[in-house]
Order: structure tokens, then C-alpha cells, then sequence
């Protein structure tokens, strides 16, 4: 099964990517990883990367392209792959269609994981950390026993500066605006499959579970 993952900060990505895998046995592809492997190995291409990472440059599209298509290409890629973090964009997506038409594949699906905003503004604004040992609470599923006192270790807790409410809302507000020309893409390729990601993450899984059960 080939799949590229989808949804905004704070939608579940991680969490259900993980129980794919652990299902399917999917490799988990994200750019993050791509880029740390492409580079580990001195590849030309994650050389490439690396030079502009270490002038805090973004990585051009075609270096970006080349790295994924290095990785789909490897042999645990075989029967299948998760895409996460790719595409991030139109030409990113029209550029993924190319390789993979080359190797004779095609997407599955393209499976986005929607939560409403105000939901994900309470998500990412709720976690709490501990300044001594490092435990992460969240206000609402996972508050401490005693209000901003650690359970662990009795440390003060406090909040990130990426997790206060303006930081969130742009970035928020960014991911989406990059996200809709790529979901409208998508819709007209028939790839698109929107997940609801506000029910309980047993439940996404399910929905998610229901439609990968057709591709195996």
C-alpha cells in the first residue's frame, strides 16, 4: 500500500501513523528522517541539504524530490510506504506522481486526519511540562493530580513558548494555507481520503483500518 498522511498540527499524525505501522508494517517516511538518513550516509543529494540546513536555508524542491525518490527506490519500499511530511506542495505532488510513474506505482491514498481548529488550539495549547524531570501533562486529557505540580517528581510545570495560544494560531493558520492547494490536488485525483480526527484515536484508527483492509 502506498500512502502519503495528512492533517494540521495537533490532528494525530504521529499516533496513527504508528498504529499503521505497526499493523501493515509500512515503512514510516517522514522528511525529517529522509533528510537525517540522506545526510548519515553522505549522499550527494543529502550533502546537498545539509549545506543548506547549515546556512538555515529551506531545501529546494529538486534536492527534496531526489531524496524521496533515493528512498522509495530502497528495498523496504518494496510493497508499500507511508509518506509523511511529503508532499508539501503542488509541484511536490505532481513531482511524487512522476517517480512513482517511473516505478511503476501509483498513490493508494492520500488519507487526512481533520479536526476542527478551535479542537486543535485546545490540543496544542493544554500541554504542560516539567521543568525538573521533562513529564508532559495536557490540562484536559492529562492533567496532574495538583495544578502545575508535577506527579513525578513535584517540579513546577510550565508552558512552551511554541505552545502559547498566538504561536499555535499561526502556526495553524500557515499549515493551512500551504494544505488546501495541496487537499484540492488531491481531490481531483480521487486520492483523498478524509479521516475524522475528533472521535477517540481507537476510533480513527478503525476508520483508517476500514479503508487500508481493501488495499491488503
Amino acid at each position: 500500500m502506498n500512502l502519503v498522511l495528512m492533517g494540521l498540527p495537533g490532528a494525530g499524525k504521529g499516533t496513527q501513523a504508528d498504529k499503521i505501522v505497526e499493523k501493515y508494517g509500512t515503512p514510516h517516511i517522514s522528511t525529517g528522517d529522509m533528510f537525517r538518513v540522506a545526510m548519515k550516509e553522505g549522499t550527494e543529494l543529502g550533502l546537498k541539504a545539509k549545506s543548506y540546513m547549515d546556512n538555515g536555508e529551506l531545501v529546494p524542491d529538486e534536492v527534496t524530490i531526489g531524496i524521496v525518490q533515493e528512498r522509495l527506490n530502497k528495498p523496504d519500499c518494496k510493497n508499500g510506504f507511508l509518506l509523511d511530511g511529503f508532499p508539501r506542495t503542488v509541484a511536490q505532488a505532481e513531482a511524487l506522481e512522476a517517480i512513482l510513474e517511473k516505478m511503476g506505482k501509483k498513490i493508494d491514498y492520500v488519507i487526512n486526519i481533520q479536526v476542527d481548529q478551535d479542537i486543535l488550539m485546545e490540543r496544542l495549547t493544554g500541554r504542560r511540562i516539567c521543568k525538573n524531570c521533562g513529564a508532559a501533562y495536557h490540562l484536559v486529557f492529562h492533567p496532574p493530580a495538583k495544578e502545575g505540580i508535577c506527579d513525578r517528581c513535584g517540579g513546577e510545570l510550565y508552558q512552551r513558548a511554541d505552545d502559547h495560544a498566538e504561536t499555535v494560531q499561526n502556526r495553524l493558520e500557515v499549515n493551512l494555507k500551504q494544505t488546501e492547494p495541496l487537499l484540492d490536488f488531491y481531490q481531483t485525483t480521487g486520492y483523498l481520503k478524509n479521516i475524522n480526527g475528533q472521535q477517540h484515536m481507537d476510533q480513527v484508527f478503525a476508520d483508517i483500518d476500514f479503508l487500508l483492509k481493501g488495499l491488503v
